[in-house]
């Protein structure tokens, strides 16, 4: 039970602290002035709003539930269980940051679940 409950952690928080940072920089981009440095402006304008600190702090937290899952589960379990982030990204992008995500991706999604699903079926 702890390791499927950090499991989730370490997918939705992780995955959760990439999408508040994509939309950060998103709306850095938009804000974008052309007097500076391009990078310089860009990166300015993307460590002032909230979400980016949310965004760290969350994948900071991910990354430490990730070391305590990793001393109580083995590597080859872990590290493919995590492959479902690529799920939750994929979801979150579509509906958190309107993005549009073709069939392409949709079925290379798929075939992440399916390899998880065989790993898992395989630690029975």
């Amino acid at each position: 039970m702890r390791i499927t409950f950090f499991l989730l952690f370490v997918i939705l928080a992780g995955t959760g602290g990439e999408i508040l940072v994509a939309y950060a920089m998103k709306q850095a981009a938009r804000t974008q002035t052309v007097s500076r440095s391009p990078v310089i402006t860009l990166l300015n304008g993307a460590f002032r709003p909230a979400a980016m600190w949310l965004g760290i702090a969350l994948q900071a937290l991910a990354f430490f539930a990730l070391l305590a899952l990793l001393s109580w589960a083995d590597l080859s379990f872990v590290v493919p269980a995590t492959a479902l982030s690529y799920v939750v990204g994929a979801a979150g992008s579509v509906l958190f940051l309107r993005e549009r995500v073709d069939r392409t991706r949709w079925a290379g999604v798929l075939l992440v679940c399916l390899g998880v699903a065989v790993m898992c079926a395989s630690e029975l």
